[in-house]
């Protein structure tokens, strides 16, 4: 008869395989960093338009805020034309800004996913229902990739070994990034290593990770973690703004991710107009300002990335 393993041995068996057997209580200093030796960056989602864009450009270059990196297209990039993507990329550019596209087709767009419909069928995830479906978000990705963008959103374990493998072959550009959502619903070092296996370059756990999970998947892994340091309030609505300093002590390197708002469902949706989204990124990069200032104030030893650091994926222009 089977004898079941004590905690010690699960953990010991845990460690064998580089996954911590226990969270970070000790809270230990991480020694990473991102490849230009800093060891945050700043990261603001919810650019869903081109005017969106450069109300945010307009917005940090008044604030005197550093922002890195950009989430595009929450809603989803299919709810943008051609021209629209183009002139998002050029911007990007322009600016020295990486762009992370949020892609249409996805798993709501469905007319069979009724399950998406329920509570608990949301709770399913949002991992794409079927061949079509995977090939259709695919075809989203290509005229991104068309209009010069090279940083995407995933949230699929499917597509993301098909991502990866297409990659590896030179069937889209070498270059590309994956960034890992929220929505993927990861939030210990055993998952966060299994992503990175497959080729994601950078994670975004859960929203409510303590410090001591943090730490543990920091242990666990190389690559830069996204960290919610606003959230909107249908997630949960925590504001870690005066955890800024640990968050990156324990967590280097991390990108701080602002999205507040109410529910993304409601924010993000085609009919919010564009002056909305306007006013609405420009108090995004005042939470920025208000978490850079912590860490001037907090962990001046800390180091923030200057602008358009070499190992971002800036979009492409002809």
């Amino acid at each position: 008869m089977f004898k079941a393993k004590k905690l010690s041995e699960i953990r010991a068996f845990m460690e064998k395989l580089n996954v911590p057997g226990s969270d970070g209580w000790g809270l230990p200093t991480s020694e990473k960093t991102f490849p230009d030796g800093a060891n945050y960056r700043i990261e603001i989602a919810g650019v869903e338009y081109p005017s969106t864009f450069k109300a945010m450009v307009d917005e940090a270059k008044k604030r005197k805020v550093k922002v890195h990196r950009a989430i595009c297209t929450v809603g989803g990039s299919s709810y943008l034309t051609f021209d629209q993507l183009k002139e998002m990329a050029k911007i990007a550019n322009d600016e020295g800004i990486e762009v992370i596209m949020t892609m249409g087709h996805r798993k709501a767009f469905d007319v069979g996913s009724k399950e998406m419909s329920t509570k608990e069928g949301s709770m399913q995830g949002f991992r794409l229902r079927g061949s079509d479906n995977l090939a259709y978000w695919f075809e989203d990705l290509m005229r991104n990739l068309e209009a010069g963008i090279r940083g995407f959103l995933v949230y699929d374990e499917g597509a993301l070994m098909i991502l990866s493998k297409m990659r590896e072959e030179g069937f889209i550009p070498k270059e590309t990034t994956f960034k890992w959502s929220v929505f993927g619903g990861y939030c210990n070092p055993a998952g966060a290593k299994m992503l990175e296996s497959m080729g994601v370059n950078s994670m975004n756990p859960l929203s409510d990770v303590s410090l001591p999970i943090l730490s543990s998947i920091r242990k666990a892994v190389d690559i830069p973690l996204d960290v919610y340091m606003i959230i909107v309030d249908a997630f949960g609505g925590m504001y870690r703004a005066y955890d800024a300093p640990e968050i990156v002590r324990v967590a280097s390197p991390v990108y701080f991710k602002i999205e507040p708002g109410t529910a993304e469902a409601d924010i993000y949706k085609p009919w919010m107009t564009e002056s909305w989204h306007d006013e609405f990124i420009r108090m995004k990069v005042k939470i920025a300002q208000i978490l850079q200032e912590i860490m001037e104030r907090r962990a001046p030893e800390l180091k923030m990335s200057e602008m358009s650091p070499k190992d971002l994926r800036i979009p492409v222009v002809d």
